[in-house]
């Protein structure tokens, strides 16, 4: 196995995972564009976005008319699952997938800016460098977590306290997710006060303070003040788990870049990326984002064109012999936590010896999973 592929996250595979920097990448997106799919696709997401807004206010009128405290805790769950519907809105816009203007994506994005209060500005930086450094240890954003680490190598530089939480870190991540929420909207008011850019710093943090009145005004006079902070802590907590639910499968657990052994863009984003078996449940959960080797392809790809270039993909990474990872949904956060679990290991019983880490199985996380290629 060659010493670029991090041991606890290898894709079981006949084929060799050498970079070759020949691939013939050209060829697969002429397939994509024959078949048109990356043209936009306006009919789909006006639907998705009206529907999106109606469930919305669905949920708002049920809030300002429904006198009842256990039926507004189920809007709450409900809610949650309809931010996250307008988060896929935002994350498409901010690809810009949704208009073919620069400047209809940037006003959908500013819509979701308040909607969500996450400032679009923040979310661009960070998650247009984790498409450039996926699962790079030290440049994706989505892997430098403080109380996290996804290598033994990043494990054993914590120290103190982190270091003995770290240790048991796939047993507290899940219900860390439930902390997401508030995560990202500390992290956009860091990053627009760290800007110091006033363009993006007032649009942003404008929209982002009137969500919050508006969001407080209505609970506060649909409610009273324990159950606003029942209804805020349900739907928050929620809001958190569902997107990190979401976005976990989509990298961890899968190979770590190594900057001394770089790869070609192909083998980049299919090697470091996982897929979530499609169904309608899951497309639906997961706003497209179980393609996630396809959108990583593709960033401008309209969501509702990813189904369809998975088979194409799929195919080209077996004709160049790349690895193609996919697995369902409840095997992918087995892989997640087993990963975790592994990597921490060193921090629990200490660094393994020579002899027992040559005899260990190197696909364990990923056993299982399947491989095209």
């Amino acid at each position: 196995m060659p010493d670029f592929i991090n041991a606890a996250t290898a894709t079981p595979t006949d084929q060799p995972l050498t970079p070759d920097p020949m691939t013939d990448f050209a060829e697969l997106p002429r397939r994509i564009r024959e078949q048109g799919l990356m043209d936009r696709q306006p009919g789909y997401y006006s639907f998705k976005i009206l529907s999106t807004l109606a469930m919305l206010a669905l949920s708002l009128t049920f809030l300002l008319v429904v006198d009842n405290f256990w039926f507004q805790l189920a809007n709450a769950v409900f809610l949650a699952f309809v931010f996250g519907q307008i988060g896929y809105i935002g994350h498409d816009a901010g690809h810009l997938a949704v208009c073919r203007s620069n400047r209809g994506n940037r006003l959908i994005g500013y819509g979701v800016c308040f909607l969500l209060s996450m400032s679009q500005s923040w979310w661009l930086a960070q998650h247009n460098q984790h498409h450039r450094t996926p699962n790079d240890l030290d440049d994706d954003p989505h892997t430098l977590m403080p109380v996290l680490a996804f290598s033994e190598e990043k494990a054993s530089c914590k120290r103190g306290v982190t270091r003995w939480l770290v240790g048991y870190q796939a047993f507290y991540y899940v219900p860390m997710l439930m902390l997401e929420g508030l995560g990202i909207r500390i992290a956009s008011t860091q990053f627009l006060i760290g800007t110091r850019k006033a363009r993006q710093y007032l649009p942003d943090f404008s929209l982002m303070a009137l969500h919050f009145v508006v969001y407080f005004g209505l609970l506060f006079y649909a409610l009273t003040p324990w159950q606003v902070l029942a209804f805020a802590v349900v739907h928050q907590g929620l809001f958190g788990l569902y997107y990190g639910l979401v976005f976990a499968p989509n990298h961890k657990g899968m190979l770590i870049l190594d900057k001394d052994k770089p790869l070609d863009f192909v083998r980049t984003q299919v090697l470091t990326t996982r897929n979530v078996k499609p169904n309608f449940l899951v497309d639906l959960m997961y706003g497209g984002l179980n393609y996630q080797i396809e959108h990583h392809l593709f960033t401008m790809m309209p969501r509702k064109n990813l189904g369809k270039a998975r088979p194409i993909v799929k195919e080209f990474c077996r004709q160049q012999g790349i690895p193609y990872y996919e697995t369902g949904t409840l095997k992918s956060y087995r892989e997640i936590l087993s990963h975790m679990h592994q990597v921490s290991s060193i921090l629990r019983t200490g660094p393994k010896p020579p002899a027992e880490k040559e005899g260990g199985n190197p696909a364990a996380v990923n056993s299982g999973a399947t491989a095209t290629g």
